[in-house]
């Protein structure tokens, strides 16, 4: 694809305007089909492109695009939003190889692209090496920057391969060294899931991956936005989901793994309070995150009606959490955010590694950044060995309740304090955290809705006492 395609005589904004258009049609109807996109539900009524970068002269569009999309305020009247801004790596070809038949996105009937095929990029092994290339050779490209850590040496011509699991983002293996996770729904500022590993590698924190290189894009009058992290790759690790399922499907215990688990969780929380500042979790701070976890239970009892009967009942442990009485030890500082099992790998040795510190996605980026009370992850992790037993046919809640006890044990071991200590404040979090997972599940994968209701049915269970070990 040379220049002219792009960018022809009749000037730049016009270029912007002719390939926007072309591309119009065919993104309306991928881009919601895209496990990553964050707007399902709603209608795309148009696109603006943010920014686009030709990172291949032969073929290779780099595209931040805004997706319009009407909002639906408190009264229910729908208005046109800003839209979320998504990253595109479009690959342009002639004729597309047949192997990247399943990549196709279409093909443009008019415009700088007509006559071409445009497909995801990062299926393209050529496409998967240059974006290797570029980490390997820090510099710009349009307003795209690349950087790299200091000391880090990464070889070239390391063989590329797709990961088959998309979620909400994407993410290439290079060699079993490394992988390049790509951020799809891009914002203003630095991601969590850059910002706290580089935190943590200066803390000499080896239970996280330090990052190899980075991408962001540097746009006038906004934050730089964080595009890619390149990271060591734990060849041979088991993902923690997956581990849980295997080990409950023999039939054989977790708790030794869940303790384990519980202890590095510790430690990373540990050094993420040396890395960043913490805050004193007074009454002026458990009320402001009250009235968040009240507000977001009243918001999704709008979308979701099977939870209305409940959020009296849920209400009362957000109540519990703002009538806390003080301590010296309550405190809040910066956490992974999302944590649960799938975001655990067990390496060779037996030790477990966190990854992934991006947080909830569909939380706002200014939000994830706060600190929090560590239990929050706690809590999350509490919730995914429920998710696991439930996956389980029959469902096995001894198996739950125990991987839950060794966990908090571990923790509790590794220096981080016995979360059972605190029952109000666990329960406040783990009832948020079922909140939003009966959100996430009656958008996404309604099939699963039974999980989150029934740890809503038993959180909103006042008459049952607090876990104990």
């Amino acid at each position: 694809m040379s220049e002219a395609v792009i960018r022809p005589a009749a000037g730049y904004e016009s270029a912007r305007t002719d390939l926007l258009a072309s591309l119009d049609p065919l993104l309306r109807a991928w881009l919601p089909r895209q496990r990553w996109f964050a707007g399902k539900g709603r209608p795309v009524t148009g696109f603006s492109l943010v920014a686009s970068t030709e990172l291949l002269p032969s073929g290779l569009l780099h595209l931040l695009v805004r997706a319009q999309q009407p909002t639906v305020p408190a009264q229910g009247e729908s208005t046109p939003g800003p839209g979320d801004c998504y990253q595109l790596l479009l690959g342009i070809r002639r004729t597309l190889p047949p192997h990247l038949a399943p990549a196709l996105i279409g093909h443009p009937e008019h415009g700088p692209l007509a006559g071409y095929a445009v497909y995801e990029g990062l299926h393209d092994p050529r496409v998967a090496t240059l974006l290797l290339e570029r980490l390997r050779t820090p510099g710009r490209s349009g307003v795209l920057r690349f950087e790299q850590a200091p000391g880090v040496a990464i070889p070239e011509g390391l063989a590329p391969r797709m990961l088959g699991t998309e979620q909400s983002n994407s993410s290439l293996v290079y060699g079993e060294r490394f992988i390049l996770k790509l951020l799809r729904r891009v914002v203003p500022g630095v991601n969590p899931d850059l910002e706290l590993p580089l935190l943590l590698a200066r803390e000499g924190c080896s239970r996280v991956p330090a990052p190899a290189a980075w991408c962001t894009a540097e746009l006038e009058g906004t934050e730089p936005l964080t595009l890619g992290v390149l990271q060591p790759f734990l060849a041979g690790a088991e993902d923690g989901w997956e581990l849980a399922l295997r080990t409950l499907a023999k039939g054989d215990d977790f708790r030794t793994e869940a303790h384990a688990l519980g202890r590095a969780t510790a430690e990373v929380h540990a050094a993420l309070a040396s890395a960043a500042p913490t805050v004193s979790l007074g009454p002026p701070q458990r009320a402001q995150i009250a009235d968040a976890m009240l507000e977001r239970l009243r918001a999704t009892a709008q979308d979701v009606p099977m939870l209305r009967p409940y959020v009296s009942s849920l209400g009362t442990a957000f109540e519990e959490l703002r009538e806390l009485p003080d301590t010296d030890d309550l405190f809040a500082q910066r956490v992974h955010g999302d944590l649960h099992l799938g975001q655990c790998l067990r390496t060779a040795d037996g030790s477990w590694n966190l990854i992934d510190f991006e947080g909830e996605p569909a939380r706002p980026l200014a939000e994830r950044r706060k600190p929090q009370p560590a239990v929050r992850d706690v809590a999350g992790m509490l919730r995914s060995f429920d998710y696991a037993a439930r996956s389980h046919q029959p469902w096995a809640p001894g198996w739950a309740e125990d991987c839950r006890a060794a966990y908090c044990a571990g923790y509790a071991a590794g220096g981080g304090g016995d979360p059972y200590a605190y029952p109000a404040l666990l329960r406040a979090f783990e009832t948020d955290k079922a909140v939003y997972e009966l959100l996430y599940e009656a958008r996404h994968r309604p099939d699963w809705l039974p999980v989150p209701m029934a740890a809503i049915r038993r959180l909103a269970d006042t008459s049952v006492g607090p876990p104990h070990r």
